[in-house]
């Protein structure tokens, strides 16, 4: 339900809103409880997001106005976006409630007014996975660019983690990250997941193959997958759309299915039947391997990054090493669990909306009781 949390008057900033994904859910959870209120972003490409969002007031930066800065090409601006950022320009409020994966947490709040960042990750493209950008005809090009601001960048996105007076993380994997780039602490808030919507069915049987979601980038490793299901004879269906969609296409033999972007019924369905669900990347968090656990499904995962918080011994099986042959094996071992859908069902539970809602307002009235002395005086 959409409506002003009362009393509390919140502004919400976000990277850009092109589209519904993680990040968005978790904005979508904010403007829920504090909207409709006034939205900051960098751009806004005009589709709607979800009814909470699109209820808000959006102030977009100056970047709007350049050439395909609220497309495909904003990240080529990524030399000016600092400037962008600094020049939004956010009224008074009680709370500045940032939820950031680029840049959202350096924009500059309102003296006196607290600031609380919920922090998907530090800047990947900067900090940690620039390679991962050298794919496509301008990969080159691309990360070429990336090298060439990263060390400015770098200074900029660390000093102005100043403006933030206390960090939220996703996972422990990304409060660690949080440390270790910009030197400040960071409380594990686990992002929401839709328990109530992803759910078993005991009528449903699982079947003999297995289920890839998620974008099909590079990092994904969803070519992994599907290398251990070919050594292997089995069965693999891919969910999702991406830039590697054509070659990974070109290249899989009989055997793997290619659905694209699926419907969220049609998704739920699959979660239900599918024998496991694999994991073979290193994620900031994971919240498709939270769907499929609340659906009651398995999941065979690199032990890596958020997996290790949400995978647990009885609801699936961890792969030490990021190579197929370990997958294929892993995926041989599961003709012989014993995995109860109730098992992994209880465990999705952690990651409800309701716990996220619960656990943010808390945060919420911490900081600004701790900041309302401050504000009185000025």
């Amino acid at each position: 339900m959409i409506g002003q949390s009362p009393g509390l008057d919140v502004v919400l900033v976000h990277d850009w809103l092109v589209g519904v994904r993680g990040a968005e859910r978790v904005l979508d959870r904010f403007a829920r409880t504090y909207g409709p209120t006034d939205l900051y972003a960098l751009v806004h490409d005009g589709r709607p997001l979800t009814p909470a969002i699109d209820a808000c007031h959006f102030h977009v930066s100056p970047l709007q106005r350049l050439p395909g800065a609220a497309g495909r090409l904003r990240r080529w601006y990524l030399p000016v976006i600092p400037r962008m950022i600094e020049r939004l320009r956010i009224r008074s409020c009680d709370l500045v409630l940032s939820d950031s994966s680029s840049v959202a947490k350096s924009i500059r709040p309102p003296e006196g007014v607290p600031h609380l960042c919920y922090c998907h990750s530090p800047a990947r493209y900067i900090w940690e996975q620039t390679e991962d950008y050298a794919t496509g005809s301008m990969g080159r090009l691309r990360v070429a660019g990336l090298r060439t601001v990263r060390r400015r960048f770098q200074d900029w996105d660390r000093r102005t983690a100043s403006r933030v007076d206390r960090f939220l993380a996703n996972s422990q994997h990304i409060a660690q990250r949080i440390e270790r780039c910009w030197d400040r602490e960071a409380t594990v808030v686990y992002p929401p997941v839709r328990t109530s919507l992803f759910t078993p069915d005991s009528a449903v049987d699982r079947e003999d193959w297995f289920l890839v979601v998620g974008a099909l980038e590079p990092y994904k490793r969803t070519d992994l997958a599907i290398e251990a299901a070919v050594q292997g004879g089995h069965h693999l269906k891919v969910v999702g759309t991406g830039t590697q969609l054509e070659s990974l296409q070109r290249s899989a033999p009989p055997g793997i299915e290619f659905l694209g972007r699926v419907p969220d019924e049609e998704l739920i369905a699959l979660y239900r039947r599918a024998r496991a669900l694999i994991f073979p990347q290193e994620e900031d968090f994971g919240i498709v391997a939270v769907e499929a656990q609340a659906c009651g499904c398995p999941i065979i995962a690199l032990a890596r990054g958020g997996a290790l918080e949400i995978v647990r011994d009885d609801t699936g099986l961890f792969v030490e090493d990021q190579r197929a042959e370990a997958f294929d094996a892993a995926m041989n071992e599961s003709t012989r669990w014993s995995i109860s859908s109730t098992s992994c069902r209880t465990n999705a539970e952690r990651f409800s909306c309701e716990v996220f809602d619960q656990a943010i307002a808390l945060e919420v009235a911490t900081l600004v009781d701790a900041a309302m002395p401050a504000t009185e005086v000025s």
